[in-house]
């Protein structure tokens, strides 16, 4: 855990990290990451989870991590301080980062396994993911998904889902950057990998309603409120519900799906 706190330092409070790090190497333990393997990570963003990869692979394995997003994308830290600082680590020797990248535009190289994590919601529609996860198919013997469960099974986890419901529809008539384009479930994201020509292994929930994210989210969602006074009648009135059940406290994040197929 400290030497993956000290290659994200520069994303400040160690409470928070502490707690995310937790989580992500929760995630690269469902995945099944061993010494010496090669990892293609899509959609890394700051390096949350690819410091936990690059953890997991050991001095002989190699993570390549790719993001769409520019290095000055992202507030208060960008991707390029954050994964910069990374590269600087101990663990930097085992990864490569290409920043403002788009994995169909990439030669197709071998890897023992692809991962997503917590990505797919960024992607504008299901076409735009499937040909993601076709690509991959040819790139790797194996993939791993890990994405927000929007079936949730706590009370407190309903506002996360809300959040998420809620910047989802802004997503659908406001031009926005935000980490919320798509709201893929489970069965959606299980359908597009066999349709991309993968064989689901498994499905696994990893917990995290410790997380801070479902708290973020909400406040993200409230702060586009206003938004809605604009959009069509009936989303409007949908939205509308959705506020209604948005807690101001005591908000749990959603637990993770993780979905293994080869």
């Amino acid at each position: 855990m400290e030497q993956l706190l000290a290659a994200m330092k520069i994303l400040g409070d160690d409470t928070i990290q502490r707690t995310q790090l937790k989580h992500r190497m929760n995630l690269v333990k469902a995945f099944g990451i061993q010494d010496g393997m090669s990892v293609i990570e899509v959609g890394c963003g700051q390096g949350d989870t690819t410091v936990a990869l690059a953890n997991g692979v050991g001095e002989s394995g190699r993570v390549l991590a790719v993001d769409i997003a520019p290095p000055d994308y992202g507030a208060p830290i960008t991707l390029g301080e954050a994964t910069s600082s990374i590269a600087a680590s101990p663990l930097g020797s085992r990864v490569e980062f290409r920043l403002e990248t788009d994995l169909l535009d990439l030669p197709e190289g071998r890897f023992d396994v692809a991962v997503l994590s917590h990505c797919s919601w960024y992607f504008r529609d299901p076409d735009q993911l499937l040909m993601i996860f076709k690509k991959l198919r040819r790139m790797a013997k194996r993939i791993c998904v890990a994405e927000w469960d929007v079936n949730f099974t706590q009370l407190s986890q309903r506002s996360h889902f809300t959040a998420a419901a809620i910047l989802a529809l802004y997503s659908e008539f406001v031009e926005n950057d935000g980490n919320i384009q798509h709201l893929f479930d489970s069965h959606q994201l299980q359908h597009l990998l066999e349709e991309a020509g993968w064989n689901v292994a498994e499905t696994a929930t990893v917990a995290a309603s410790y997380l801070q994210d479902g708290s973020w989210e909400a406040d993200y969602a409230r702060s586009v409120q206003q938004a809605f006074s604009t959009a069509p009648p009936r989303i409007r009135s949908l939205a509308g519900s959705f506020y209604s059940l948005l807690e101001k406290e005591n908000i749990a994040s959603l637990d993770s799906v993780v979905i293994l197929a080869e």
